[in-house]
């Protein structure tokens, strides 16, 4: 390794290749014993790299100088990239980011739960890599974040006589990663298709005109706080405006411009939150105009979506993870099926006609209530659902009452199941489990423990997030009594 060099207190390694990526998206390097993670690095890249954080024998750094290109970069197609939190990997190759993804499934399953990947089929990539999401939240910030260009910008108009120097200082969009206060203003994001942009743009041009207030997100003040953004593969658009402190003649100002400017709009709502956090699920949704959901269709069932429902976010690569996920179950159409985590019930409805019952277990209790509307929506009468804490819920008695299942598919949050969960699984003893999950981490913890009494029959990652380092995993277990 050549010399390090320091300017100051800043360490400069020269010539360090990237050799690989890490799970958050990190390119990996490396320089005599310290492992260096490079932001926005590539597998194939040399660089001289600053350091920005060091710890024992892990450091953190960013690109000083690029020597050489890895043949997977590629040029980022988004004005944002590298200042916004989101879509980390375009700067690499479609290709490339699923033969990563895949790899960084395949080393946790092997690494963390010693699993033999031999049966791990290849990743399922998205047909659609832009415009592919159907819900986006924007953030409303009178404190807009700066690039070099801007700051260039601001020095030089502060040596004018204009009236006013500064420069627009309101924002909407997305948060810089670790500045909570900070956002982004976006002007076009490729991530959801028309008319998500449009929308966006003419609720801020119309804020600015007509004076209101940007949320300042320090001091909680402000007219405008947050603005959601759903759409549907049948057409329909949702559009949920977050105030915080603004009188009604406001409100109803922006609401009725909005409903005249977007017919195209079928559900137009808000909500008045003035609590310390975004979250709405505790706050009231009123309907200004059109109904207070939209509908999904996914083969030929409906889905009701709410401004509180969860519902996958990539539509079209949803329908391809719930078919390899009831593939994967092989059912016969009598088995009796609990889908843990079930969220709005979509897995649970998804399989239903396939089987004899589901039972569907979910913590948020609105969440059971779409899956109760969806089901009785679409004519399906053999699926009952349950809210509660899956640990609470999920007990001896329980299954007693509701009769040991054939098959249990789990699709937990990112953090996994709790071990009470696991041990209830292991306790209960189903022919076969299919675990879908966020997170190979957690699932290959999960799989560890599952290991005592079954084994990992299939593996198959699907990508639905495109230039992510996000990917979701369906894995089979089978009940080691049926494989003797």
């Amino acid at each position: 390794m050549s010399r390090n060099r320091k300017a100051g207190t800043i360490t400069i390694i020269p010539d360090v290749s990237i050799i690989d990526i890490a799970e958050e998206g990190k390119g990996v390097g490396k320089a005599d014993e310290l492992v260096i993670f490079v932001e926005r690095a590539v597998p194939g890249d040399v660089a001289d790299v600053r350091i920005v954080k060091k710890k024992k024998n892990l450091a953190e750094a960013v690109i000083e100088t690029l020597h050489k290109k890895s043949e997977l970069r590629t040029d980022p197609f988004c004005q944002y990239f590298g200042t916004c939190g989101g879509c980390k990997w375009q700067h690499m190759e479609y290709d490339a980011q699923l033969k990563f993804k895949y790899k960084n499934v395949e080393a946790a399953l092997q690494r963390l739960a010693k699993i033999d990947t031999a049966s791990m089929e290849p990743i399922l990539g998205s047909a659609e890599n832009k415009y592919y999401r159907n819900k986006l939240e924007y953030t409303f910030s009178n404190k807009r974040w700066l690039n070099k260009e801007d700051m260039v910008e601001r020095a030089e108009a502060l040596d004018t006589d204009g009236p006013n120097p500064d420069l627009e200082m309101n924002a909407l969009g997305f948060h810089v990663p670790l500045r909570f206060d900070k956002i982004i203003d976006i002007q076009h994001c490729y991530l959801q298709a028309e008319p998500s942009n449009s929308i966006r743009n003419e609720v801020r041009d119309y804020a600015l005109k007509a004076g209101l207030t940007f949320y300042d997100l320090r001091n909680h003040e402000g007219n405008l706080r947050n603005l959601i953004i759903r759409t549907s593969s049948t057409g329909e658009v949702m559009v949920v405006v977050v105030f915080a402190y603004a009188e009604q003649g406001q409100i109803d100002g922006l609401m009725e411009h909005l409903k005249s400017k977007f017919s195209e709009v079928t559900a137009l709502l808000y909500i008045v939150n003035q609590k310390k956090n975004d979250t709405i699920f505790d706050q009231e949704v009123i309907t200004y105009a059109g109904r207070d959901h939209i509908f999904e269709d996914m083969d030929g069932l409906k889905f009701k979506i709410g401004a509180k429902s969860f519902y996958q976010t990539n539509s079209d690569q949803a329908h391809e993870l719930y078919k390899i996920t009831k593939e994967f179950a092989g059912f016969t159409g009598n088995e009796l099926v609990y889908d843990l985590y079930t969220g709005a019930g979509t897995i649970a409805n998804f399989v239903a006609r396939s089987v004899k019952q589901v039972v569907g277990i979910e913590y948020v209790p609105t969440a059971i209530e779409d899956a109760k509307f969806n089901s009785k929506l679409n004519g399906i009468d053999n699926a009952i659902f349950y809210a509660g804490d899956m640990k609470d819920i999920l007990t001896r008695e329980f299954i007693a009452d509701h009769g040991k299942p054939d098959v249990v598919i789990t699709d937990p949050p990112r953090a996994g199941m709790h071990a009470d969960v696991v041990e209830r699984l292991l306790e209960m003893e189903a022919d076969k489990i299919v675990y879908v999950s966020c997170n190979a981490a957690t699932q290959a913890r999960d799989l560890s423990l599952l290991k005592e009494k079954y084994e990992v029959v299939r593996i198959k990652p699907v990508d639905m997030f495109p230039h992510t380092q996000h990917v979701e995993n369906v894995v089979l277990l089978k009940f080691r009594g049926e494989l003797a």
